[in-house]
């Protein structure tokens, strides 16, 4: 049995900057007017993250229309400044809100940073957002902007037999190892195969529909239940505006009927997060499946809030870890 509720012990710096926050900072009850609200809050999170920007001499910034079905979707593109012809591994990232919310700007600062850190190209996809699009066009988006890149990818100086990755934050971490499932056994990917997954506080099952063996494991939604920036009501909130059934495994991949053969997997868990044991116990199926893992936890860390409080030890210690956990996966 895994014992890991001691994760949710407070962080001793973040708990009385957490304590100042609303009891919902967002509020969920409506999707469109939280996405409205947030929108709102970027700048001023942008601004508190400003200083880790990269000169603009180091990279450049190249935003593209491409074709989705029934229209089209933005993708960001990062390019590591170079002399002509170099060209650099590709990570294709996808961004959180609960699938209602958040746009390529929510990570943008932080995506730069690594783009030049890394020597490293990043495709940052603005997937559709529910429920103006119904499920499963989010991840349709998600998938369509990981095959432009696998296509279009010298364009960008990009060379994804360097290193193909894909990644995200909370519903863009699930969004990335979906789609690592789908590519797996996609006849389009075999030679250009996914080689790591880097994944934020993804959620992995729907609580009404935990396997019975893994229900035992799964004690952070309850036990997390009253967390700040996102609570327990607010994830059934969130989960409920997708609009697929708590069975689904194509939204809720711990149910896939196999997690062999995926790529080497880094995944960073927030302690006193909900979905925290969603990303333990999924680090669990996939090493005892075969596949290479690295993880790290965040003892008090909720879900989010690193844009709010950047300059926190454990916010930087997460900003670090992410930087060695993807060079780890590059190599």
């Amino acid at each position: 049995m895994a014992h890991w509720t001691e994760y949710s012990t407070p962080d001793a710096e973040l708990a009385p900057l957490l304590a100042k926050l609303p009891p919902s900072i967002l509020g969920l009850d409506d999707p469109v007017a939280t996405r409205e609200k947030l929108k709102h809050m970027l700048p001023a999170m942008q601004k508190a993250t400003q200083h880790e920007l990269p000169p603009d001499a180091d990279y450049r910034v190249e935003d593209r229309k491409i074709p989705v079905e029934g229209g089209e979707i933005t993708i960001r593109c990062l390019v590591p400044t170079s002399e002509s012809g170099k060209t650099f591994p590709v990570l294709v990232w996808f961004h959180g809100g609960g699938w209602s919310m958040g746009s390529i700007d929510m990570d943008d600062y932080s995506l730069r940073r690594i783009c030049v850190t890394l020597q490293i190209v990043i495709v940052n996809v603005d997937y559709r957002l529910v429920p103006e699009h119904p499920f499963p066009t989010s991840l349709d988006d998600c998938y369509a902007g990981l095959k432009w890149t696998a296509e279009n990818a010298s364009l960008i100086s990009g060379a994804v037999d360097k290193g193909f990755l894909v990644g995200g934050f909370s519903a863009g971490a699930s969004a990335a190892t979906i789609v690592a499932h789908r590519a797996r056994d996609d006849a389009f990917f075999q030679g250009c195969p996914l080689t790591g997954q880097a994944l934020q506080v993804p959620q992995v099952v729907h609580p009404d529909a935990c396997p019975e063996q893994y229900k035992p494991l799964f004690r952070s939604i309850e036990q997390n239940k009253d967390a700040p920036i996102l609570n327990r009501e607010g994830l059934l909130k969130s989960n409920a505006f997708v609009g697929a059934r708590p069975d689904d495994p194509n939204l809720f991949i711990l149910l896939a009927p196999s997690h062999a053969n995926l790529p080497p997997t880094f995944i960073q868990v927030a302690g006193a997060d909900p979905l925290r044991d969603d990303g333990l116990v999924y680090e669990q199926v996939l090493r005892e499946s075969g596949v290479q893992t690295k993880f790290e936890v965040y003892p008090g860390m909720p879900h989010g809030g690193r844009a709010m409080f950047p300059n926190t030890a454990i916010y930087k210690k997460w900003d670090k870890d992410q930087l060695e956990g993807l060079r780890w996966l590059l190599r």
